[in-house]
Order: C-alpha cells, then sequence, then structure tokens
C-alpha cells in the first residue's frame, strides 16, 4: 500500500491571545493526525505505532468523537448534514484530530472537513470539548466560493461553555485554510471569540503535512512526548495564571439541550 493517502501527520503550533481585560498569550507546540475515515483501518494494518479501538503508542478510537458511540461515522456525519439541510453526494471525511497518546485522549478542538465526490468541501464540522467532559459540535456550510479560495470563513454563536474566564454572550469566528494532499502542505485555523464590545480571544492553529509513517509518529512522540496530557496540564495552568491576574470569573451554565448547531 502506497504511503500516499489523504490522511497525513500534521505538525506545528497553536497561539492563545486574551485581549481583554487582561492581555495574556501562550504558544505551544503541536501534532495532529489528519484521517480521512475510509482508510483508518487500512491505517491500523500498515502501522505499527497506530491502531484503531485499541491500545498503543497512538489510537483513534471512534467513541471520542460525534455521539460518543461506536456507530458508523460516516453515518453520524450524514445523520448530521441531513439534519442541517446541507446537500451532500457521501464524499470523503476527513478529521483532524490529535490521537490518543497511550490510551489518554484530549482534544479541545476537532475539526471534520466534509467532501463532496469532486474534492470540494460542503460542510466544516467543529468539534469542541472541555474539560467539565462536556462536547458540542458547530456544523457549517461551505459556498463555491470560499472553496475556490482555499481561505473559508465562517461565523456562528458560541453554544457551549468552555473557560470559566469567558461568558457565553459571545460570537465565533472562523478562517480555515483545509489540507491538501499534495497541492497544499499546510493547513491553517484561526478562531476569533468576540463579544458585544468586540474580539475578546484568538486562536491560530498553524502545522506543515508529514507523510504517515512509522517513523515520523516516532519523532513526534520522541519530540511531544505525552502531548494530551500537557494539553491538559497546560490548560489548568493557563487558568491558574488568569485567575492570578484578576480576570473575572463566570459561573458554569448547563450544557445546552441540543448537541449541534449550525446556520441552517
Amino acid at each position: 500500500m502506497s504511503n500516499e493517502t489523504a490522511s497525513a501527520l500534521y505538525v506545528g503550533d497553536v497561539m492563545h491571545r486574551r485581549l481583554r481585560p487582561r492581555v495574556h498569550q501562550l504558544r505551544y507546540r503541536l501534532f495532529s493526525l489528519l484521517l480521512d475515515i475510509d482508510e483508518i483501518d487500512a491505517l491500523a494494518w500498515r502501522l505499527r505505532l497506530f491502531s484503531r479501538g485499541r491500545f498503543n503508542l497512538f489510537g483513534f478510537t471512534d467513541s471520542d468523537h460525534l455521539d460518543g458511540t461506536k456507530a458508523s461515522l460516516k453515518a453520524q456525519i450524514d445523520a448530521r448534514m441531513a439534519k442541517a439541510a446541507i446537500g451532500w453526494d457521501q464524499g470523503p471525511v476527513r478529521v483532524l484530530t490529535m490521537p490518543r497518546v497511550l490510551g489518554f485522549a484530549f482534544n479541545p478542538i476537532s475539526v471534520w472537513y466534509i467532501h463532496h465526490r469532486s474534492g470540494a468541501l460542503a460542510a466544516v464540522l467543529y468539534e469542541v470539548n472541555n474539560t467539565f467532559g462536556e462536547r458540542h459540535e458547530y456544523l457549517l456550510p461551505v459556498d463555491g466560493t470560499a472553496a475556490q479560495d482555499r481561505a473559508i470563513r465562517q461565523s456562528i454563536p458560541k453554544a457551549l461553555h468552555v473557560s470559566p474566564f469567558m461568558g457565553m454572550d459571545m460570537r465565533y469566528d472562523f478562517r480555515v485554510t483545509p489540507p491538501g494532499i499534495r497541492d497544499n502542505d499546510r493547513i491553517a485555523i484561526g478562531i476569533t471569540g468576540s463579544d458585544a464590545t468586540g474580539p475578546l480571544i484568538a486562536a491560530v492553529h498553524t502545522a506543515r503535512r508529514r507523510v504517515l509513517t512509522d517513523a515520523a509518529l516516532a519523532r513526534v512522540f520522541v519530540t511531544h512526548p505525552l502531548l494530551t496530557v500537557k494539553v491538559v496540564g497546560g490548560i489548568l495552568w493557563e487558568a491558574a495564571k488568569l485567575w492570578i491576574k484578576r480576570v473575572p470569573v463566570y459561573s458554569h451554565p448547563a450544557p445546552p439541550t441540543e448537541s449541534l448547531s449550525t446556520t441552517r
């Protein structure tokens, strides 16, 4: 089997910058896997360091995502596309996510790229998890003009409480450069959170594509040890620093009754 698949390893960094009422910034290195859901089983067969649904150095577990069940991922995406009334002809579905590392997983955000059979993007689904064990999905259509320009701009009201230092009356603006197979080896995901006063927080993730091999996985395990554990620890550490800076704290509201937000 050729290593040139839609699935790939992406290595880069993430920058978060809070603008008000105290300026606060952090940056950390990050790697993610872009997984075509139709290729996951073949990848698990080919790679010694990656498995699906069982313990390994790196792994992907279906129930870490979407409904949290073992139901077909493509069927779950299809149900969401139908609910949002977004036309889709069952083309490729790819998710950019951090894998389980030695069995542990936590993804603040996973991004699902939902394609038409032509290769054009039909929609992007942003799957957000908070440290309270709650999950919410934002499913946004992609029009033909945005897909041609490569940089996709989308916007939607915030629905899930993520940080105790931000309220709920906010809006997310996304600017996404989606991954390609050969013609584009770079991805970028920018998210700006704004309230009635204006932008409050901005996050940017940029990364470059690497072929997904055992050697590449072994390298990132050494250069980014225990990544998912460090992400959780980093979130708690940065929260402590915001508390020391006396940034106002908001109480934790009940999660939304609907797990999916869309603009349709």
